[in-house]
């Protein structure tokens, strides 16, 4: 709806600016104007005008447009009571539109006589200096009865939903007459159309009588109601035309009062006879005026001519004639009645646009549909050969005596597809004559084709270098669009380095670039290519002012350009070996200036004596500013990422513990972006019993923020690991930590204790993947677990999963970075990575087989060459791969201890042993002392059972354990204490020692070394 508002307003407003253009016009130009805007409305094939004429003789044929002449004739005086669209529309006031269904007529106008005519060309009415060709033979019969067949037109074969809209001329005083639009398209023309073209015959209706009259519609006459005679004549008068009868036999004629002012005798009182007539015709137009009317009287067609006459005051007028032979006694000519018009200003006009055509400095020529030249100015005369007669000469025969291939250069075929498609068509050519450049312009008109050849050679060669010089500065202007792209990817000096040596040598065709970097006067260079690898060496460290280029460049801060070595030599004596160390022989010296202050220097060299242009120097000294700031900022990223490397060293192992129970590999592949510092860490902790904990995590995000967030849960999993707390345990109390950090911070986390002894692993999760397991027959799963929230959004208590792990599995722990992406989801890297582990550690026991097993270094590498193959990163990724083994049960003793002091006794004999069966006698005494001491206090402070166990692990551990639950601590005892030194004994003695919590009370151990 919305959509139609706006096609309505702006079709008012596009009638409205029509309507003003027109304002000045009258007669016939205003019925030619409202016309063929009508058509245009309306989507027409073209369209007419009638209006009334004199003494009932019917509607006379006023105006045409887009129908030719054979067509037009047909319509040049119908009947007002006929069945016509605008006789219908004349005798009821209102428009109709009658439709041509599928080959059936139009009803066509029934005239007095009706006629055949084969003339050729389309005209306006008024227009042209003869009638249409000679008539055919067979002239139709007199009197045609209102339902005799048509005659046969054009229009009487138009296809289904084709129709002709007649809309009436209504004036104050009546029906003046009607404008018809012939439309082709699917059944009657739209509403909006239709008024459009009843808006625009309304107005022009009106403006007959008044020109200053405001346009609109006057209601509608009755039928029946024929107005006034002499309403008809002023409407004839209007538009001034004038009417004529001419009786044949007497030769008396009858001049209506427009006529007579048109041939200047208003108000005079003259015999109205044909030798009145003819004696006022310019002399020079009566021969050729007589011929015509006599072939029209003889073929008793139509005729239409335009000539000159002399009025009685002397003044020359040109006026336009129209007339139809009637036929009188015995089918023979009896009169002929027309209509006549003053065309002087419009012919006026015709001859001035002639002359301008005439002189024209662009060669202008035309010719009709036969292709026969009728018009050409002296510059087309010049261009087509002006020694021959080229006015009605064929267009392709002037062009052969010039000899010119028309089909060669092309002409012959884009002169026929304009004439043929009907629109204009525009090419260059090379004219042959003078070998000039042409622009073509080829302009179809209704009866031919126009021809304007403009000499576009000079243009053509400024567009040509105006082209190169556009070519030129786009290549500068992209060299520098392509370096400064790549300079703002460059993170490191080497980056920058690459990225201009890459962007600058070639298309300048040089063969080295070296970066000077220049800190406290004293020369670093920061990257070079195209020199020999020792030239530089005595470089580094050396005084900027040892180096006299350098030197120039740095304090004057101006781009030095030497073109050979000769000059080189003499600018620099002292330093006249270099050139064939370097092996150059011209050099840009272009200095580095950030922020006002030189950084360094930039030296473009070439292998050949090389003098550069202006635009080259230019185009040098821009690049260098921009290689200057990219250097800053590569500096600045540089002595971050130290600090960051710095930092990420300090905050993940630097080694991983070597123990019996495991053994480990990891890798931590930081993301792309930023200063490569993440939240991603592992680590892997001794615990007592031979035990190990293996533990990775995520802080989310990354960053200094995250990386220092990341160190502090590192520290908190070693404290709490320490106190020997289960995974669920130390979860919890991990959870915590995350809370006190505030709200902004979370992390994921795996805690997995392996207990070497049972092979057993319990481990549990904070919104982490699960664990993956390699076992020993290549088998590879995901650790069943249904992981708890993330650190920071969990509560508490979590889930616990224990597992037992076959001697030989690989424990695998990773981070979500891995095995997700922004082109790959969980489920599919955690696929991936099944895979890869398979393949993997299928490579590895097959260099275990053959004895040259590279272990779980190359296993990590090629995991990660699998996964992650050179891709960007948008996150950290860490991976910590596992081989479980088992103690074997010969390294393991335990025994049961009574109650009382016995137990000591005893404690000490098993240790004493087994030791010596285990070739540790060098352990005894000391292992003695520890077990005595720890089953003493056992006995004094704890509950029963109490046992003692012995493994041979990393070091000797021993264990005793009863069913309390309290935990012992060292105390300070005073002198006269007789108790209290015992743990004081056993932190002395032992390498380590600690307590822990077990299902059935505590347990607390000593580790001894083994050397």
């Amino acid at each position: 709806m919305a959509e139609q508002l706006l096609m309505d307003k702006a079709g008012a407003a596009r009638l409205r600016m029509i309507i003003e253009a027109g304002v000045g016009l009258g007669g016939v130009d205003l019925l030619g104007f409202a016309l063929e805007h009508a058509v245009t409305e309306a989507d027409g094939l073209g369209g007419m005008v009638h209006v009334r004429g004199p003494g009932g003789r019917g509607l006379l044929l006023m105006a045409t447009s887009g129908i030719v002449r054979t067509v037009a004739q047909d319509w040049e005086e119908i009947a007002v009571d006929g069945d016509t669209a605008p006789a219908r529309a004349v005798a009821g006031g209102t428009s109709v539109w009658m439709p041509a269904l599928g080959g059936q007529s139009l009803s066509l106008p029934e005239v007095s006589v009706t006629q055949r005519s084969t003339g050729g060309g389309t005209e306006r009415a008024g227009e042209g200096r003869t009638g249409g060709g000679a008539s055919s033979a067979d002239d139709s019969p007199l009197g045609h009865h209102p339902h005799a067949a048509a005659p046969w037109s054009p229009l009487s074969a138009l296809p289904a939903g084709s129709g002709l809209l007649a809309v009436p001329l209504l004036t104050p005083d009546g029906v003046a007459g009607a404008l018809s639009v012939l439309t082709v398209g699917e059944g009657q023309p739209t509403p909006q159309q239709r008024s459009a073209v009843e808006t625009l015959a309304a107005w022009a209706a009106l403006r007959l009588r008044e020109p200053s009259m405001d346009w609109g519609r006057a209601e509608p006459r009755r039928p029946g109601k024929e107005p006034p005679v002499t309403r008809l004549r002023e409407a004839l008068e209007a538009i001034k035309v004038g009417s004529w009868e001419w009786d044949l036999a007497t030769g008396e004629q009858l001049w209506d009062e427009s006529t007579l002012a048109i041939l200047g005798m208003a108000g005079q009182s003259t015999n109205q006879r044909f030798d009145t007539w003819s004696g006022l015709v310019h002399p020079d137009d009566l021969p050729w005026l007589l011929v015509e009317i006599e072939q029209a009287i003889r073929n008793q067609r139509v005729s239409g001519v335009e000539y000159r006459i002399r009025r009685p005051d002397g003044t020359t007028r040109w006026v336009s004639s129209r007339g139809r032979v009637l036929p009188g006694e015995g089918g023979r000519p009896g009169r002929m009645v027309g209509t006549v018009w003053d065309t002087t200003e419009s012919r006026i006009a015709r001859d001035s646009v002639s002359r301008a055509l005439r002189h024209m400095s662009d060669a202008f020529f035309a010719v009709d549909g036969e292709w026969r030249i009728t018009f050409l100015n002296m510059e087309a005369e010049r261009l087509l050969g002006a020694s021959q007669e080229l006015l009605g000469q064929n267009l392709w025969d002037a062009f052969a005596e010039i000899g010119i291939d028309a089909v060669g250069l092309g002409l012959h075929a884009s002169y026929r597809r304009a004439v043929d498609r009907g629109t204009p068509v525009g090419f260059v050519v090379r004219w042959p004559t003078n070998r000039r450049q042409y622009q073509m312009r080829l302009i179809p008109v209704p009866d031919g084709l126009m021809v304007y050849a403009t000499d576009v050679t000079e243009m053509r060669s400024r567009e040509a270098e105006s082209v190169a010089a556009e070519r030129v500065t786009a290549d500068r202007n992209a060299r520098i669009t392509a370096l400064a792209g790549a300079l703002a990817e460059a993170l490191t000096v080497q980056d920058v380095v690459n990225a201009a040596a890459e962007r600058i040598m070639a298309p300048f065709g040089a063969s080295g670039l070296v970066v000077h970097l220049i800190e406290a006067d004293t020369l670093h260079v920061a990257g070079q290519v195209g020199y020999p690898e020792t030239f530089f060496r005595d470089f580094e460290g050396m005084p900027v002012g040892d180096i006299a280029p350098l030197d120039e460049v740095h304090r004057t801060r101006t781009a030095a350009f030497i073109d050979s070595v000769e000059e080189y030599v003499e600018r620099y004596p002292r330093m006249a070996d270099r050139p064939a160390e370097a092996r150059k022989a011209s050099w840009a010296f272009l200095p580095l200036i950030v922020s006002g202050r030189s950084v360094g220097c930039c030296v473009v060299s070439f292998t050949e004596p090389r003098r550069l242009g202006g635009e080259e120097k230019a185009l040098l000294i821009t690049l260098s500013g921009l290689m200057a700031q990219a250097i800053e900022r590569a500096r600045l990223f540089d002595a971050e990422h130290v600090r960051a490397q710095e930092l990420q060293r300090g905050l993940l192992p630097s080694e991983l513990p070597t123990l019996c129970a495991v053994s480990t590999a990891a890798r931590y592949v930081p993301a792309n972006e930023g200063i490569e510092v993440g939240g991603d860490w592992y680590d892997v902790i001794p615990l007592s019993g031979a035990r190990v904990a293996l533990v990775i995590g995520d802080v989310m995000g990354h960053g200094l923020s995250e990386a220092a967030t990341m160190g502090r849960l590192r520290t908190a999993v070693h404290t709490l690991a320490d106190l020997e707390f289960p995974p669920s345990e130390l979860l919890t109390r991990l959870n915590q930590v995350v809370n006190d950090l505030g709200d902004d911070f979370y992390a994921t986390c795996l805690y997995a204790v392996y207990d070497p002894v049972t092979c057993t692993c319990k481990f549990g999760s904070a919104g982490h993947p699960p664990p993956a397991v390699v076992y020993p027959d290549g088998t590879t799963e995901f650790l069943d677990h249904l992981p708890d929230p993330p650190l920071g959004t969990a509560r508490p208590p979590f889930e616990t999963t224990e597992v037992v792990l076959p001697q030989g599995s690989l424990l695998v722990l990773y981070t979500d970075g891995l095995i997700e992406s922004a082109t790959r989801d969980i489920d599919r890297g955690m696929l991936h990575l099944t895979k890869a582990l398979s393949s993997a550690a299928a490579a590895v026991r097959e260099d275990d087989a053959a004895g040259s097993s590279p272990g779980l270094e190359r296993l990590c590498d090629n995991v990660l060459a699998e996964l992650l193959p050179g891709t960007q990163l948008m996150d950290d990724a860490a991976l910590l791969v596992a081989r479980t083994f088992a103690i074997p049960a010969a390294s393991i003793a335990s025994w049961t201890l009574p109650d009382g002091p016995i137990a000591a006794s005893e404690a000490r004999h098993h240790v004493r042993d087994q030791l010596a069966g285990w070739e540790l006698d060098e352990l005894a005494m000391t292992a003695e002392l520890l077990v005595s001491e720890l089953v003493g206090n056992a006995v004094r402070y704890g509950k029963s059972p109490i046992a003692l166990r012995l493994l041979r692990a990393e070091g000797l551990i021993c264990e005793v354990s009863d069913g309390s639950l309290s935990t012992p601590r060292i105390r300070n005892a005073a002198e006269t204490d007789e108790g209290g030194r015992g743990l004081q004994l056993v932190a002395a003695l032992a390498h380590r020692w600690g307590a822990r919590y077990t299902a059935t009370g505590k347990c607390i151990w000593t580790e001894q070394p083994v050397s």
